[in-house]
């Protein structure tokens, strides 16, 4: 009976140590996997440093804080490199889908409008909503249009027979700075149509016919230069 239970209590002893041998080679993997790039590896953790050029991602799950290191930082997140470590740092706010910074995003996720910045629900007055780009853009106010330009073609202002002459107007309340801007954001600031130019400039016609004279003075002076040799 002793050697009966003997041999059972070994049996179970022996399940455990196996049992205990398959738990520390997944545990084993696990930390492998999840401490790809790592200097410094948790059990508990995951990864607290990373190798260089690499970021440093840590998020909470429940009371838990867990590591990684990163090339890129996720969505949400923007990446901070320092002298110790590189960081991914959240945004601030949770409709920015990628930030410069803490508190200036540059993209903002679905239902969300980009607006100086901000992540905004609605846009607000004075801008109208892009669904392509989703960013808020700011109304045209145009001014009034100027005068058309000389007409000109290749810089020239006479000598063909068809040109292009152009207007301009200005975006009220804009700075000037941001002129290049309102061209792509405002469209009708610049006009252009075909217009007639002169075909000869001033004094071509003259020029012309000096020409013409010249030429028929010379061929005369050339007859009767022929003449007078074949009469002697």
């Amino acid at each position: 009976m002793q050697w009966i239970i003997f041999m059972f209590l070994l049996f179970i002893n022996s399940m455990e140590m196996l049992t205990q041998t398959s738990w520390r080679k997944r545990v084993s993997t696990g930390l492998f996997e999840n401490c790809t790039g790592c200097i410094l590896c948790s059990e508990d953790n995951g990864c607290m440093a990373c190798q260089q050029r690499l970021f440093l991602l840590i998020w909470r799950k429940g009371i838990r804080q867990y590591g990684a290191c990163v090339h890129t930082c996720p969505p949400g997140y923007f990446g901070v490199r320092g002298q110790e470590v590189n960081r991914c740092t959240k945004c601030t706010s949770p409709s920015c889908e990628s930030c410069f910074s803490k508190d200036f995003c540059m993209k903002c996720k679905e239902r969300f409008y980009l607006h100086k910045g901000k992540c905004l629900s609605t846009c607000p007055p004075s801008t109208t909503a892009q669904p392509s780009t989703r960013e808020c853009q700011e109304a045209c106010e145009l001014g009034p249009w100027s005068e058309w330009s000389t007409c000109t073609n290749e810089g020239r202002t006479c000598g063909c027979k068809w040109g292009l002459e152009t207007r301009a107007r200005s975006m009220l309340g804009g700075p000037k700075e941001e002129e290049e801007e309102a061209v792509v954001a405002c469209p009708g600031l610049l006009e252009s149509r075909k217009c007639r130019m002169r075909k000869h400039c001033p004094g071509e016609k003259s020029e012309a016919r000096k020409r013409v004279k010249k030429a028929k003075k010379q061929k005369k002076q050339k007859e009767k230069k022929a003449d007078v040799q074949l009469g002697t």
